[in-house]
């Protein structure tokens, strides 16, 4: 897929955003549009994770990759076992365990904060963006939108539409 592209890694697209833009007539963006403007209207907001990852003395701990938890008296809202997304053998096993946490502006912005105060300065980022040209705006920080999978899959086909 990337076969004659020149891949860069380590890099701040931001820093160099006009250097990056002059490579290409058109940009995807995938990171945080408010962070693409410089912030210009102000921060959105983000829910982010914390993780602990522990080894177990234990081939299997709970028989898949992903098990969710919704109880509030749970600390954490899911629980991943890696070797059953590759289907490990070991005779141990890793697990991670996800925590909600606050997010502050040096944490990964996981899931957008879904509230009317975000939701009008979104709007505002967005108008931004239409008018940017040859940039499209896309994943979950470029269109402040938490997607699951299947979503995620269904918007990339659709904007293969639009360009």
């Amino acid at each position: 897929m990337l076969g004659g592209s020149e891949v860069k890694l380590n890099c701040d697209f931001l820093a160099e955003k006009e250097a990056f833009r002059a490579l290409a007539d058109k940009v995807i963006y995938t990171g945080a549009i408010d962070a693409y403007f410089n912030f210009r209207h102000g921060e959105l907001q983000y829910r982010t994770l914390r993780f602990e990852s522990q080894t177990l003395d234990k081939e299997n701990y709970q028989g898949n990759a992903v098990v969710n938890y919704t109880q509030a008296e749970v600390p954490y809202t899911r629980i991943i076992e890696h070797k059953h997304f590759e289907f490990g053998t070991q005779h141990k096993t890793v697990i991670t365990r996800e925590y909600p946490s606050e997010w502050s502006k040096d944490d990964e912005p996981f899931y957008p904060v879904n509230d009317g105060k975000n939701a009008a300065l979104y709007e505002k980022y967005k108008e931004l963006a239409v008018n940017e040209k040859g940039v499209y705006f896309g994943g979950r920080l470029g269109s402040y939108k938490y997607y699951d999978m299947d979503d995620t899959i269904t918007a990339a086909l659709e904007f293969t539409k639009t360009v």
